[in-house]
């Protein structure tokens, strides 16, 4: 059999980054439940209807058809599926089939793989992993919980072994009621163009608010100005009032991303820091208050890695709208990169903290049976595949990452190493770290906290570079 190829936009992991990629859930799924979201599942698939009533999305989606369909005379009746590319879409349908099972506002959270047909590149990826964080009304939902969901992923992003995040939060009303104070005739128009100046400079963006937006020059301007406002705290108010623009939805706009700035104050800080940022603008027809993008310290080109906002109908059944405020964090998108680079990776390749030792195949019930109790306190243990010599067990302990092992002691019969032992010998347990081998009993000896599971390792971008290197040397010097 020849070699398989990868497939681009479909990362797989090592087992050291698969244990990267499971520390960050477990570490987001805590936070989550901290604050009493509800995980939920959905299925992979949905009616190709829904899937493609976002008409952007149409060339993305992964059409679902079974090979047997045309021999067994099925005529293709899976055609009509498609596997998600987020989400929203389903949670949406979950709602709505669910309602009258759930107590609202509903509060969940979601960690599912999802598929988008897209040209694969740093960042974007046909399969990948989200996390998500909704909460929901029945017809109605407070803004204090726009609040709560951005200090929420807040403080669960602050949780993570990852560069400096920034939540930028901006409102939709706010910049809304800007234009519409200003005299503008066609918002939709204003916040397309204005969406193009991370990638265009600002003098070409204002010839595109004259010409397609149909502003002046000096509206287009104090648009330009508006969107330069980015503060950490509240500041930013003054400076939006300064520009001498009025209109009531902009007063709304500006009081709720003050609410959202002000209630995230005291989980902004070193690792996540939230700050006002009047660009933002997300989807033009989809949020309709609160808006969220997240860029990493050192990839920003990654663009947002997570997203989100308000929605004023989610949802609806005909007889009742489900509004909410949710956030997305691209998972695969924030880990594949630096897992690549090297930026971080597990202290071991596996969860196991003790490697028994086999002295012979006659004694492996012997080690089986340490295993066992070991395990029963809850500390990961594997016996060594073969009676290979000590040293060679220790060296393939090493390898793996394993810090301890352990020799199985003898009851008369001869020890570990040591057949003409007849007084018998207590089990010892080594750390091949340090060198240290002391005397244990399997039912109270417990190894120290960071050594009972793989931890997060985190390199500077210098340390990953040199490690790099060094590997590198070692392979040339190998060869």
């Amino acid at each position: 059999m020849s070699r398989p190829a990868a497939m681009s936009g479909f990362p797989e992991f090592l087992p050291a980054q698969r244990t990267v990629e499971l520390a960050v859930i477990d570490a987001l799924t805590r936070t989550f439940e901290l604050h009493g979201f509800a995980s939920v599942e959905t299925r992979a698939v949905e009616p190709l209807e829904q899937l493609l009533s976002k008409g952007e999305t149409s060339k993305e989606v992964y059409v679902l058809r079974r090979l047997q369909a045309d021999r067994d005379g099925d005529g293709g009746s899976d055609a009509g599926i498609g596997l998600h590319f987020d989400l929203t879409v389903p949670f949406a349908r979950y709602v709505v089939e669910n309602a009258g099972k759930l107590e609202f506002p509903f509060r969940r959270y979601q960690v599912q793989k999802v598929w988008r047909g897209e040209r694969p590149q740093e960042g974007r990826y046909r399969e990948f992993t989200q996390a998500d964080i909704d909460i929901v009304g029945r017809d109605t939902l407070a803004f204090h919980h726009d609040v709560e969901v951005a200090r929420v992923m807040a403080e669960a992003m602050a949780a993570l072994p990852v560069p400096r995040l920034t939540l930028q939060v901006n409102n939709r009303r706010l910049i809304q009621g800007f234009y519409a104070g200003l005299g503008a005739t066609d918002l939709d128009a204003v916040m397309r163009v204005i969406d193009k100046l991370d990638k265009l400079p600002a003098d070409a963006v204002a010839k595109m608010l004259v010409a397609e937006a149909g502003l002046t020059d000096d509206q287009a301007s104090l648009c330009l100005q508006l969107a330069e406002i980015r503060t950490p705290d509240t500041s930013f108010v003054e400076r939006v009032r300064a520009l001498g623009v009025e209109s009531s939805l902009l007063d709304q706009g500006l009081a709720e991303l003050a609410a959202v700035v002000e209630g995230c104050a005291s989980v902004s800080g070193d690792r996540v820091q939230v700050v006002a940022d009047l660009r933002i603008a997300r989807g033009l027809d989809y949020y309709t208050g609160t808006v969220f993008e997240t860029l990493m310290e050192g990839f920003e080109g990654l663009g947002s890695i997570c997203s989100g906002g308000r929605y004023d109908a989610l949802a609806t059944d005909g007889r009742a709208t489900y509004p909410g405020v949710g956030i997305s964090l691209g998972v695969s998108r924030m880990l594949v990169p630096l897992l690549a680079a090297g930026r971080m990776t597990a202290s071991r390749s596996v969860p196991s903290a003790v490697l028994v030792a086999l002295v012979d195949e006659e004694s492996r019930d012997r080690s089986d049976d340490v295993a066992n109790r070991l395990r029963a306190r809850g500390i990961p243990t594997e016996v060594a595949a073969a009676p290979q010599k000590f040293g060679k067990q220790i060296r393939t302990a090493e390898r793996r990452g394993i810090p301890f092992v352990w020799f199985p002691g003898s009851t008369g019969s001869g020890g570990p190493g040591d057949p003409g032992d007849t007084e018998g010998r207590a089990d010892q347990v080594k750390d091949i770290r340090s060198g240290d081998q002391v005397d244990a009993d399997p039912d109270t000896w417990t190894p120290p906290t960071d050594d009972l599971r793989p931890q997060v390792v985190v390199s500077t971008l210098r340390q990953a570079q040199d490690d790099a290197s060094s590997t590198t040397r070692n392979k040339e010097q190998q060869q």
